[in-house]
């Protein structure tokens, strides 16, 4: 049975192989155009800054260089029911200095298209082990009507024991800011 959470709440990964589900659904654009909403990875080292620039896992370089996190690829649309994008984590091929993977949605060209995340709606983001069986569950329920980008969880080693970490966090400036962030 899967386990909602609320933004900040936490909860053990038991299984050291998983799919990550990203999901949303968007208004109708007044923009003129259509959303595109791409999922990354930043796979962090205790310093809270990326392991190396292999270690940023988006739709231009979908895997770390163990194949430990593997993006299954850019859902241009967003059309359909269940995830728009999914990645895989095999936290048994994963660098022993990781300490952390963060896992962000953002909206490609936002801010030429006009668009922001307040317009997206019903999204989420979910484990799911091998047997698709749903682990845990974050729905995003807050509105975010100037961000361009979001945090929706991130995954971290505490104790050495793997933890999932719903955060549901905001940012005006898109995939760039992130960049900077981690980098």
């Amino acid at each position: 049975m899967a386990i909602n959470l609320q933004k900040g709440q936490r909860q053990n990964l038991s299984a050291p192989k998983f799919t990550i589900g990203l999901g949303w659904d968007t208004n109708s654009s007044s923009t003129g155009t259509g959303y595109d909403l791409d999922a990354s990875v930043f796979v962090l080292g205790q310093n809270g800054k990326l392991l190396s620039d292999e270690h940023f896992i988006f739709y231009n370089n979908l895997s770390t260089p163990t194949g430990s996190v593997v993006h299954q690829g850019d859902n241009l649309t967003g059309d359909g029911d269940g995830d728009d994008e999914q990645i895989v984590i095999d936290l048994t091929q994963i660098e022993a200095n990781a300490a952390e993977i963060c896992v962000v949605v953002t909206i490609h060209d936002a801010e030429t298209r006009r668009q922001n995340f307040g317009q997206v709606r019903n999204s989420f983001i979910r484990i799911i082990d091998q047997n698709q069986q749903e682990l845990v569950k974050y729905e995003l329920d807050e509105d975010f009507s100037i961000e361009t980008a979001v945090e929706f969880g991130r995954i971290y080693k505490k104790n050495d024991q793997w933890k999932f970490e719903a955060v549901g966090m905001g940012m005006k400036g898109g995939l760039e800011d992130f960049l900077n962030k981690y980098q």
